[in-house]
């Protein structure tokens, strides 16, 4: 698995999953329904963010991450950051290198943090890989996101300092 920057030629390779992904309405607060080019425009931000790939060699697109501001102006200095991984690509280390890689990303960027502000508390998957990572949850916002059958779930507002870059 390589990961690089993302070319417009990966869109097509990235919405089939990104769409269910959204569609399923049980990780992301996006509507539902969101159209390609919505999603495109949500996705593929121009600078400061970044926007990268995990591809296989044969160029198949495993998952994909966007690393922006989490705020503007005096709140740019803590960087956000979004992850979706192919259903198909599920346990086999690929959420793990695109956050690994998001946060040295963010560190050579010069950000002096990161905050996840809407993570779905029953995404226990994630939830362990961003607490493994170094992410704390300082923060819970009660009944913040519906499924789609009208339960109510927490969202966890989740943070890490960064160190300065090493190099």
């Amino acid at each position: 698995m390589k990961i690089r920057a993302a070319a417009d030629g990966d869109w097509p390779r990235i919405w089939p999953f990104l769409r269910d992904i959204v569609a399923a309405g049980e990780t992301y607060t996006w509507p539902r329904d969101v159209t390609e080019e919505q999603a495109r425009r949500l996705w593929l931000l121009p600078p400061p963010a970044r926007t990268v790939v995990a591809v296989e060699a044969d160029g198949t697109v495993l998952g994909s991450a966007k690393l922006t501001p989490n705020q503007g102006g005096p709140g740019a200095h803590v960087a956000n950051a979004s992850f979706m991984v192919a259903p198909g690509a599920a346990g086999l280390g690929v959420g793990r290198a695109l956050g690994e890689h998001v946060l040295d990303l963010a560190r050579a960027d010069g950000y002096r943090a990161m905050q996840f502000n809407a993570v779905v508390a029953t995404n226990t998957r994630a939830v362990a890989l961003w607490r493994s990572l170094g992410f704390d949850v300082i923060g819970r916002v009660p009944e913040g996101f519906r499924l789609p059958g009208g339960a109510y779930l927490d969202l966890l507002i989740m943070h890490r300092p960064l160190d300065p870059p090493t190099n």
